[in-house]
């Protein structure tokens, strides 16, 4: 299986905007963000995007370096669907974000992009952990067409006493994305 597979990345948090997105795959700094990010090693646009629902909820947790306030998870535990955005792209551009997240620079974890092929190489649900990080965790969901979708989130739900409402610019980033994919009647909601 090479770099290029593509999977359909379920993005829940501000990712779900496509400006934003832009800069995890091209490069740069958000719109009210406050960090800049290095881009990925394939800067090629996503081949499709289309709106998504995932079994499960998003809460917010911890303290986001880009916006402040709480950083969206998903916890595929609990009921309810989560309005998600998918983006159609390589299991390299997939394993490039992740690192990114976890302000590393893409590359610097060729074991993470094999770790991500070999898992969507299986069919099924499932939870994958890819190590301790925040957004470590590689939750495969379905698949549309016989393409995975995935999404990453923490290895395990924030306890209460560790959730943090998200700042106003996150949560207006989150809620333009889903707007731009059709999801205009699904705002986030914090899940305190």
């Amino acid at each position: 299986m090479t770099p290029t597979r593509p999977v359909w990345y379920a993005a829940y948090g501000s990712n779900t905007d496509a400006a934003r997105f832009g800069c995890y795959l091209r490069g740069g700094c958000p719109d009210g963000g406050t960090r800049t990010h290095p881009g990925c090693r394939d800067t090629t646009p996503p081949a499709a995007t289309k709106p998504l629902w995932l079994p499960g909820s998003v809460y917010f947790a911890g303290m986001s370096t880009v916006w402040g306030g709480g950083m969206a998870f998903y916890d595929p535990a609990t009921p309810g669907p989560v309005a998600a955005r998918g983006w159609l792209v390589t299991v390299q551009q997939l394993a490039d974000l992740i690192t990114q997240e976890m302000h590393d620079d893409p590359g610097n974890r060729p074991d993470l992009e094999h770790r991500i092929r070999t898992i969507v190489s299986r069919s099924g649900d499932g939870i994958h952990s890819l190590g301790s990080g925040r957004y470590e965790t590689l939750v495969t969901t379905r698949s549309l067409d016989g393409t995975p979708v995935v999404t990453f989130t923490a290895r395990r739900a924030h306890h209460r006493r560790e959730r943090r409402a998200p700042s106003p610019r996150y949560q207006a980033t989150i809620a333009a994305g889903l707007a731009q994919v059709g999801h205009g009647h699904a705002s986030p909601q914090p899940v305190l």
